[in-house]
């Protein structure tokens, strides 16, 4: 047994020792709010997105996102009405990464992938399959900045209920398609 546990521990340090595998993930908070003649609503979403994935070689990597959101929504629905909505949401999402152009310390890369989340309070689920372009820029031999922008592909929201799914098929280059983050290198 000893033999067994000692060769899986020595071929371990061997992987990490060969600089495959990266850790990291992105943040995010949004926080907005309307005066009275504008609705009298506000929001806040606050997202954690750690990823962890492994270089297969210099073109290719796979990994994936697992991820939590929390949205709180407060306001007038009907006019009269004071309304607070608070849900949360998991996500997993993972890919594969191909790396087709370096120039330098910047590597060009795009993700494809798909992307299941589901929340509680409210009730609904989202599945997903589609491309997200990005760049990294090392920073070091073991640090980078990642930044995705926009995604091309198709998405599926389920909310609860019969016959309401909404399917979203195209390009969406917008703000909401904007991440950043860091990756740690081994």
């Amino acid at each position: 047994m000893k033999k067994i546990l000692m060769t899986l521990a020595a071929a371990f340090v061997a992987v990490s020792m060969n600089a495959q595998v990266y850790v990291g993930g992105s943040l995010g908070i949004n926080a907005w709010s309307s005066q009275k003649n504008a609705g009298d609503r506000s929001e806040t979403t606050f997202s954690i997105l750690p990823e962890v994935g492994y270089n297969i070689n210099d073109d290719w990597a796979v990994g994936t996102v697992i991820g939590y959101a929390s949205d709180k929504w407060a306001g007038l629905t009907d006019g009269l009405t004071h309304t607070q909505i608070s849900q949360n949401a998991f996500t997993v999402s993972p890919y594969a990464r191909y790396t087709f152009a370096n120039a330098g310390k910047v590597n060009f890369f795009v993700d494809g992938g798909v992307e299941f989340t589901t929340a509680s309070k409210g009730d609904w689920t989202s599945f997903g399959v589609g491309l997200k372009p990005g760049l990294a820029v090392n920073l070091s031999d073991n640090l980078s900045f990642v930044s995705h922008l926009g995604f091309i592909g198709w998405q599926m929201l389920n909310p609860d209920g019969d016959d309401n799914n909404i399917n979203k098929t195209g390009l969406d280059l917008s703000s909401s398609n904007l991440t950043f983050g860091l990756y740690y290198n081994f």
